[in-house]
């Protein structure tokens, strides 16, 4: 979708579609006065009608609206008028794309930015309106056969084009910086999407690894692929442990991405990449195991946040790294009981092939050291406990460090992206005790999520770490199965903060 700004008024617009808005109770927003006026009250008798009450996400569509010069206009409801604020905003956003691009609309003007909304500013709604609208229009195709000539009209449809109005000119240089923002976002969270989307078939390890290099020679920033040899020889038993039931080798993906000042110590991103989990030998149930490929989408949202900041220019130094393998059941594959010797010298009783994540994360968390981080963030679809305990609406934050834990929180809330602080406490350890070896990789049935946590937690005593597991948020499964490009737009605002931070002055 191409993306434009203009200072103009409702009324004189040509488009194939106008999007305005109605507060509850048929209250209209000044742009949809402005319609109203110019069409003699022609809005305001089919609100009086019944037809539309302003409800948040509502929308009605009006055609040939006599006065004006558009072929559409779109109302969509914003709710009340007290209550309007950012995450109505993006409601309202996302129903007014939808309905344009179901109306067969090829290009709409959107005076939704014209609204006002507490404590938001002109660069956040068109960031927002960015972000919203590409990722409404989202679709994934790449798998599905070219369509036939029969289907190409279809295809062709759909809203193209997008004019964002703003009331003051003077205020385009804000409003460019905020479309830039969002769509910047939007980008990085499409690419999220499409990793997690693609078959296990395709999106292997060597793929992963793949698009990593792509991204480096795109954007400028340094990719390393850490193969078998060299992962032996850096004495990453967990990791291998995991990888060698399958026939695709593994890899360890490093990015660094170093637009700071040379003197500031980097970001680590760690992004979970099993291409696709069968559990191993403690084999998973068939129902719904298709949905496994998802369990990589720690390593997407850590490749869709590096374009997205990349896009950005942001001034930070942050390294990425990817642990990526598959965990396949064979007759090479690690067996319950065995034990493995990580990176860091430690040993891991496998009482359960199925919990592999913290396997591969655990070595990863130890390489980090070297980079001599300012942090570290991991990132997982790690535990069902998670998913039982906060659903689809949250991830799970677990953090060594509560400065670093309101850090991302509220990084969450800013870009609506949410986490929840759940406890790291001591008294969780002891699940993990193990007769014959440091620790053992499960703690049992109870608080699955906090002594996977816990498990991770031992590999990160050297630096400031924060675990974030995503197994509820990264995708949705039934009719609408798709990645969410979670966490992107929480991390993006983690770092963007950051930056400010380090750099006052940009």
């Amino acid at each position: 979708m191409e993306f434009s700004i203009k200072t103009s008024s409702a009324e004189k617009q040509r488009s194939n579609c106008v999007i305005v808005g109605v507060y509850e109770s048929r209250q209209l927003s000044a742009a949809a006065q402005s319609l109203d006026q110019v069409s003699s009250g022609y809005l305001s008798n089919i609100l009086k009608r019944g037809d539309l009450d302003g409800k948040l996400e509502s929308t009605l569509m009006l055609h040939d609206v006599p006065g004006t010069a558009c072929e559409r206009i779109l109302l969509v409801g914003l709710g009340k008028k007290s209550e309007f604020a950012e995450r109505q905003f993006r409601k309202a956003v996302r129903a007014s794309t939808k309905a344009a691009r179901a109306s067969g609309s090829a290009d709409a003007v959107s005076f939704l930015a014209e609204l006002p909304v507490a404590k938001l500013s002109l660069r956040r709604k068109m960031a927002h309106l960015a972000e919203v609208s590409l990722d409404t229009t989202y679709h994934f195709d790449a798998i599905k056969r070219k369509q036939e000539a029969s289907d190409e009209k279809s295809a062709k449809k759909g809203l193209k084009k997008l004019v964002i109005a703003i009331s003051d000119a003077k205020e385009k240089t804000e409003a460019e910086a905020g479309l830039a923002d969002g769509k910047a976002l939007a980008s990085g969270v499409s690419l999220t999407k499409d990793l997690g989307n693609l078959p296990p078939n395709v999106c292997t390890p060597s793929y992963l690894a793949e698009q990593a290099q792509k991204l480096g020679k795109d954007y400028g920033f340094k990719v390393t692929i850490l193969e078998q040899d060299k992962l032996e020889k850096l004495g990453m038993g967990s990791f291998l442990g995991v990888t060698q039931g399958s026939d695709e080798p593994p890899k360890f993906i490093v990015m660094e991405y170093l637009k700071g000042k040379k003197s500031q110590k980097p970001v680590v991103l760690v992004g979970k990449g099993i291409t696709f989990d069968t559990g191993g030998i403690s084999l998973k149930p068939g129902a719904e195991m298709d949905e496994m490929k998802y369990d990589m989408c720690g390593a997407a949202s850590v490749l869709g946040t590096f374009k997205t900041i990349a896009e950005m220019d942001l001034p930070l130094n942050v390294v990425g790294l990817i642990p990526t393998c598959e965990n396949m059941p064979s007759g090479r594959a690690t067996r319950p009981g065995d034990v493995l010797t990580s990176m860091s010298g430690m040993t891991i009783e496998v009482l359960n092939t199925d919990a592999e994540g913290r396997l591969i994360l655990c070595d990863a968390l130890t390489y980090a050291e070297q980079f001599e981080p300012s942090v570290v963030v991991d990132i997982a679809t790690l535990t069902g406990a998670c998913v039982i305990a906060l659903g689809a609406h949250a991830s799970g934050l677990f953090s060594n460090n509560n400065a670093l834990a309101k850090e991302l929180l509220r990084a969450g809330e800013v870009s609506m992206d949410r986490a929840w602080h759940m406890p790291l406490w001591d008294d969780y350890q002891s699940q993990l005790d193990s007769n014959f070896a440091d620790m053992a990789n499960i703690g049992g049935r109870a608080a699955g999520s906090v002594t996977a946590a816990c498990f991770l937690s031992r590999f990160a005593k050297k630096y400031d770490w924060a675990h974030l597991d995503i197994a509820g948020t990264a995708w949705k499964s039934g009719k609408e199965k798709g990645g969410t490009g979670r966490p992107v737009p929480l991390l993006t605002e983690f770092l963007v903060a950051r930056a400010a931070k380090v750099n006052p002055t940009v």
